[in-house]
């Protein structure tokens, strides 16, 4: 299994600006929330900062961090 890559470092005399750092998603025993790919679900467990366990109705799934595909409502 590879790892993602890591992000490029932003130097101190480009004449770019530095991409925002997007904070890390966290999610409480009780959220709502919507997956892309499996709709509506309510989160029943988390480890903190690998996964969250979320009932969607028909399933249980267990969706790894960093959650690219899952927000909360």
């Amino acid at each position: 299994m590879t790892q993602p890559a890591a992000p490029k470092r932003h130097l101190p005399t480009s004449p770019f600006k530095a991409p925002a750092v997007r904070a890390p998603k966290h999610f409480a025993v009780g959220d709502q929330v919507t997956h892309d790919v499996y709709g509506l679900g309510r989160v029943i467990g988390v480890e903190d900062g690998i996964a969250a366990l979320v009932d969607f109705g028909p399933e249980q799934l267990r969706i790894l961090s960093p959650y690219a595909k899952m927000t909360k409502l």
